[in-house]
């Protein structure tokens, strides 16, 4: 019962974590963020790749699953750092987001609740093909969003590594419990014998 329970789990974790990175995909894609678009494919990849070790009992695609969150982690960690501009870490100086191709940002920082988006027209600071914006009146700046998706992806994460390490655990103990040589013969499988009161009488014709 304990086994089904944390296989039904963590299919449920990798559901969620399915949905919600498809939902930072369309948003990265909107906002040209190149960097982001190929680590929530590879997420969404590694994803699949735990629901089918799941629901197959293949405990090292759950392993290869519980790795890469590991890292999920650690890059989801480095986007609320790039955020919050810690460190040496600049959002007016950096574009790593967009592999240093174009000043492109995230898409809410002009589609946020409630703000509002001005050109400002003539302007000598934009750029060749771009323009200066004024962006006021939001309910929630875009780093506070990006933030909170970033941490609803670590939570997620968290929660199915460990998940992934209890349920491989279990396929594995079974694999060691099964003596493949031997079939059923650890589990005191005899066949069925011939009983010595049948006995074969001639047969007249």
């Amino acid at each position: 019962m304990g086994k089904c329970n944390g296989r039904c789990t963590l299919v449920g974790f990798c559901c969620l974590q399915l949905i919600a990175a498809l939902e930072r995909q369309i948003f990265d894609f909107l906002g040209y963020q190149w960097v982001p678009i190929l680590a929530n494919f590879l997420h969404i990849m590694a994803v699949i790749l735990g629901i089918f070790g799941t629901i197959q009992y293949r405990s090292k695609y759950l392993i290869m699953y519980a790795a890469w969150l590991v890292l999920w982690v650690g890059w989801n960690a480095f986007i609320i750092c790039f955020y919050l501009e810690v460190g040496h870490l600049s959002q007016d100086r950096d574009f790593i987001m967009t592999f240093n191709t174009s000043l492109h940002r995230s898409w809410w920082m002009e589609n946020g609740p409630g703000c509002l988006v001005t050109p400002v027209m003539n302007s000598n600071l934009a750029p060749e093909d771009h323009h200066v914006i004024t962006v006021t009146g939001c309910l929630l700046d875009y780093q506070y969003i990006e933030v909170v998706s970033s941490a609803m992806q670590i939570f997620l994460a968290l929660f199915g590594f460990v998940y992934a390490c209890y349920v491989s655990k279990v396929f594995m103990e079974e694999e060691d419990s099964f003596d493949f040589i031997g079939g059923f013969d650890s589990y005191g499988y005899q066949a069925p014998q011939k009983t010595s009161h049948l006995q074969l009488q001639p047969l007249y014709t």
